[in-house]
């Protein structure tokens, strides 16, 4: 753990003088972190990383000379380290983001469009506790899922125990990677799968859409009404809470813009509370890589209902945040490397 005379050392990296002063005071406003240099562009970074050996980094998603994605691939490869992104709510920022996630970056900070300065200052202890959170981050685990490559699980006829089966999962910090090495492990006729990633708003359709791309089974941001169906997956939206109710002989997606549950709307708590409800011993949860606790009351709410419940293993979570949360509540059946998450929902949820 960082000690006061220990701090974790950060390198800013923002084509904006402005940006690099804001994330500096917010990042220098904590004890425990330093910002030791600043860098206008990649090829300025690439210096200052040379001689200050950072902990960290932010990056800006676009820069001139070379833009973030560039060399963000260029460091994964040759000095894998941890990156936190720092992105704008945009739609196109959005997918650039994500594919950011995927080269490796360990998360992101969204960056407001106007009013920079405040925005940013609204959201410090965030940006603090990401940045403090990818210290401590499996690097050599983000730089190997990086260039994964996932096969895609072959289309198979399968018969279930019951239709009633659902399988709800979790995830926060490095999620985005867990859930699509989860999903591209499924089949095509999986019972129906909802799913609570930590997201902004303006990411989760492109989310869906990027998963939908690379998956077996038909992934969509979840619509209020929306019948939940075998194959078909459903993401929360950003910024809405994502439940499930029983509606006859099925089931539904519930979305809604109640409070935020453990400062977290979507919150994977709520998902998981209202499976437990509609679904009981039908249900399988799973709790992907993340910071805080998010989801482990409401995985010991499944788990008491006879759902089997899963937990990312520490050694293949970027962040084993949530996961130990749930496995320190007892509320845990199966501890599992990531790459095998898919096989057992698929062996587990097919018919004995």
């Amino acid at each position: 753990m960082t000690v006061e005379n220990n701090p974790i050392r950060v390198v800013v990296v923002d084509d904006s003088a402005l940006m690099r002063r804001v994330l500096s005071d917010i990042l220098n406003s904590d004890m425990n972190i330093e910002v030791v240099a600043t860098a206008r562009d990649p090829f300025d970074a690439r210096e200052k990383i040379k001689l200050h050996n950072p902990d960290v980094i932010t990056l800006d998603v676009e820069m001139p000379r070379m833009d973030g994605l560039q060399f963000l691939k260029n460091l994964m490869r040759l000095r894998p380290m941890p990156v936190v992104m720092v992105s704008s709510l945009t739609t196109r920022h959005a997918g650039v983001t994500l594919e950011a996630m995927q080269m490796g970056a360990f998360d992101f900070v969204a960056k407001p469009e106007i009013d920079i300065a405040r925005g940013l200052a609204e959201s410090g202890q965030d940006i603090i506790e990401k940045v403090k959170a990818a210290s401590q981050a499996n690097v050599s685990h983000l730089a190997t899922l990086a260039h994964a490559r996932i096969p895609l699980a072959a289309p198979k006829i399968s018969s279930y125990r019951t239709t009633d089966q659902l399988i709800a999962i979790g995830a926060s910090t490095g999620g985005t990677e867990a859930i699509r090495v989860v999903l591209q492990g499924m089949p095509a006729d999986s019972p129906g799968i909802v799913i609570v990633q930590h997201i902004p708003g303006m990411f989760s359709s492109s989310f869906a859409e990027r998963l939908n791309s690379l998956c077996c089974v038909t992934v969509k941001e979840a619509e209020d009404g929306d019948r939940i169906l075998s194959g078909h997956v459903y993401i929360a939206p950003g910024e809405k809470h994502l439940s499930v109710v029983r509606d006859g002989a099925q089931y539904r997606c519930r979305v809604s813009d109640e409070d935020p549950v453990n400062r977290h709307r979507p919150s994977v708590d709520v998902l998981f509370h209202s499976v437990a409800t509609a679904a009981g011993s039908n249900a399988t949860g799973v709790i992907l890589t993340g910071m805080g606790k998010d989801g482990a009351i409401g995985m010991k709410a499944m788990h008491d209902k006879g759902a089997l419940t899963i937990a990312q293993s520490e050694q293949s979570s970027v962040v084993w945040g949530m996961p130990g949360s749930a496995v320190r509540l007892e509320a845990v059946d199966r501890v599992v490397e990531l790459v095998d998450i898919a096989e057992l929902l698929a062996s587990s949820t097919a018919h004995a």
